[in-house]
């Protein structure tokens, strides 16, 4: 998943990586030394108790030996790889053995890292033997590859986190950078929204002899640019003012904006077939103009030339029907989402139905959509 970032996206990726990273390092050392003095502790009492109990047997097979006066086997001690072992007097001098080590007959166990030895004293003086020393041999390779295999989980495990990390921080950042396209798609369409009519108005303005048409023009353009205001204004600011409520005909509301639209129906040679029927309903006339307008525009807006547009206010509901060019499927669940637009084929920025559906949950209208692709949408509000 290859993101394009800004500069301080990377600086708040690189910041969350080193954060998470760094934590998750001192996690597994702590964890993994534990675990190591854990398994070290075991590795010593383990050897230890073997140590102990080589060194009973040798003790008595000596005190056996005397007793029975045969012949005590040393060779096969010696001769052990495991580890060496040594036999002394009384005065601590070593009678014979492989372990030459200076050692501390006052302590019976010690050990570091590097060998571990015991000294036993129970053959007390049988053959003339007073003190056994055994000393490991594996102690020091056993801690050598207890520290590789740690290090080699540590290694594994912290690639996984390392890998596992940056995958969900980029999946965290994804929807960040499409919200940040987003926005960058909503101004550069909002300023063609604005450039529009206003380059509009500018034209007709230039001729001294304005005609009837160009006043049309310029009147329609200074509503146009009048509405994106309103919009905006209502979509980032919100019901920030409390608002009237009225109790308005709404059809005739619908024929007053209706004229609204004209030059918009003349240019692409639309029917509106009109069945509407005398309803008050009570909500803010603004906010009603808000909604039909957004509904009408864009049934004007994506459809097709010469098409047909159905209005429809009857049994406590509303419908606007097109021929234009529809949605599919897949695309109607986002279509209530802010800057979100199904096609780019017609102006727009992907707030109109945002509004739309801002403004029925705040009267609690419900709406449903239907629609074909090459064939039109229906929207339906029930008031």
């Amino acid at each position: 998943m290859d993101i394009d970032l800004t500069s301080s996206e990377k600086k708040s990726f690189f910041s969350f990586l080193a954060l998470y990273l760094g934590s998750s390092f001192i996690l597994m050392l702590i964890a993994l030394f534990f675990y190591y003095q854990n398994e070290k502790t075991l590795y010593l009492d383990l050897v230890k108790s073997n140590m102990q109990n080589i060194v009973s047997k040798v003790s008595n097979e000596i005190i056996i030996s005397h007793m029975l006066d045969v012949e005590f086997n040393r060779d096969i001690y010696l001769n052990n790889q495991n580890y060496k072992i040594s036999f002394y007097d009384k005065d601590k001098n070593l009678l014979f053995g492989n372990l030459n080590e200076k050692l501390n007959f006052e302590q019976n166990f010690y050990n570091d890292e590097e060998k571990l030895i015991i000294v036993d004293s129970s053959t007390v003086g049988h053959l003339g033997i007073w003190y056994i020393a055994l000393k490991d041999n594996s102690l020091k390779e056993k801690i050598s590859n207890l520290k590789l295999n740690i290090f080699l989980i540590f290694l594994i495990f912290y690639t996984i986190i390392a890998i596992v990390s940056w995958s969900l921080a980029k999946l965290f950042l994804k929807p960040i950078k499409n919200e940040r396209e987003r926005l960058n798609n909503f101004i550069k369409d909002t300023t063609h929204e604005l450039n529009t009519p206003i380059s509009a108005i500018i034209m007709s303005c230039e001729d001294d002899n304005l005609t009837k048409k160009q006043l049309d023009r310029i009147k329609f353009s200074a509503k146009r640019v009048s509405e994106i205001y309103k919009d905006l204004t209502y979509i980032f600011l919100g019901n920030i003012e409390k608002k009237s409520l009225d109790k308005i005909d709404l059809s005739k509301v619908i024929k007053e904006e209706i004229i609204n639209f004209e030059p918009m129906i003349a240019r692409k040679r639309l029917k509106i077939n009109l069945n509407i029927e005398e309803f008050f309903y009570e909500i803010n006339k603004d906010d009603f103009i808000r909604l039909f307008n957004n509904l009408f525009s864009n049934a004007i807006k994506y459809n097709k030339t010469d098409g047909n547009i159905d209005i429809i206010l009857q049994n406590s509901e509303l419908i606007i029907k097109d021929s234009g060019i529809g949605i599919s499927k897949d695309k109607i669940k986002d279509i209530f989402n802010r800057y979100y637009r199904a096609t780019n084929q017609s102006g727009g920025f992907g707030l109109g139905l945002n509004i739309v559906n801002m403004i029925c949950k705040t009267y609690n209208i419900k709406i449903d959509v239907q629609s074909l692709e090459n064939v039109g949408s229906s929207f339906t509000l029930k008031l």
